[in-house]
């Protein structure tokens, strides 16, 4: 077992996720005037971290646990890394690279903490609960999706602008809601190819409890609303028209969407549409960032 096997098991081709949340959130706060970029960089590190933990423990649980993914199909986007199933990295040194990352991240939380005030601990506690029972509590009770979406997307970009700015203003709440939903989605996509294997082993997810047809929609109005969340956002006056930006990803989306209700029940078919999953999310936060630093400048 080496090194490069340690780094591929956290999964660092999603990782990418937790620097553009950031991103997002630090430019939000250059917009309303605030910069800090070595407060920035050690935030991401620090999500950077616990999205790794969350990756790895996942893994670790679903292979010693449950046994999941001895049934699991793999894709390019979803079934874990696949490294304990072929052996390439034993369970011992994976739930410890789990508990490592989650340590490392929660230590940088603590001190982004006493430097921003305790609102930022509180964030970090609730991501800290997140990444510690999403797979054994919150994928077992259907509110797993739910609680992915928020920790990991609308609460990196609300903390990343309290950190900044030292408020927690409307803005950054209304910025974090496409945040949230499109994560929410990139799970919920990525639970398809999963859902036989899931539910044997005794998770509940939305997928299994609706019924692929029934979650294929969920999806759609999902990533439907996450594009009309920018569109109020910036009708209401909160966010700067700027933001539209983000909205050049819905084609991206578009065919994550037609993917999901065409192909739901075709791993083979749904590939495709998994990959786009992923590039809606992470464009659609980059172009947010974007739109805020051109706001901020012009």
């Amino acid at each position: 077992m080496s090194g490069k096997q340690l780094f591929l098991e956290t999964r660092p081709q999603f990782l990418v996720l937790a620097v553009v949340l950031v991103l997002h959130g630090t430019a939000l706060a250059a917009w309303q005037g605030s910069t800090d970029w070595w407060l920035a960089a050690l935030a991401a590190i620090g999500l950077v971290l616990l999205q790794a933990s969350v990756n790895v423990l996942n893994d670790w649980h679903d292979w010693s646990k449950t046994g999941i993914d001895k049934h699991t199909p793999r894709t390019p986007f979803s079934g874990g890394s696949g490294l304990l199933p072929a052996g390439a990295i034993t369970v011992k040194s994976t739930l410890m690279l789990g508990i490592g990352t989650l340590l490392a991240g929660s230590a940088i939380g603590v001190y982004l903490a006493s430097v921003a005030g305790w609102e930022l601990l509180a964030i970090g506690i609730i991501g800290a609960v997140s990444i510690v029972a999403y797979t054994p509590v919150f994928n077992r009770i259907g509110i797993g999706e739910f609680m992915a979406g928020f920790a990991l997307g609308t609460l990196p970009v609300a903390g990343t602008y309290f950190l900044l700015t030292g408020s927690m203003d409307a803005v950054a709440w209304i910025s974090g809601i496409p945040a949230g939903l499109l994560t929410y989605n990139l799970l919920l996509l990525n639970e398809f190819p999963d859902a036989e294997a899931d539910a044997a082993g005794g998770r509940k997810h939305m997928v299994i409890l609706l019924g692929k047809p029934k979650a294929a929609r969920l999806y759609t109005a999902v990533e439907i609303a996450a594009y009309v969340s920018i569109v109020a956002g910036v009708a209401s006056g909160i966010l700067t028209p700027w933001a539209l930006l983000g909205l050049l990803s819905a084609i991206f989306g578009a065919k994550a969407i037609a993917g999901a209700l065409a192909d739901h029940s075709d791993t083979a078919k749904l590939i495709p549409s998994l990959g786009a999953n992923i590039v809606a999310v992470l464009s659609t936060n980059v172009l947010l960032a974007i739109g805020y630093t051109i706001a901020a400048v012009v």
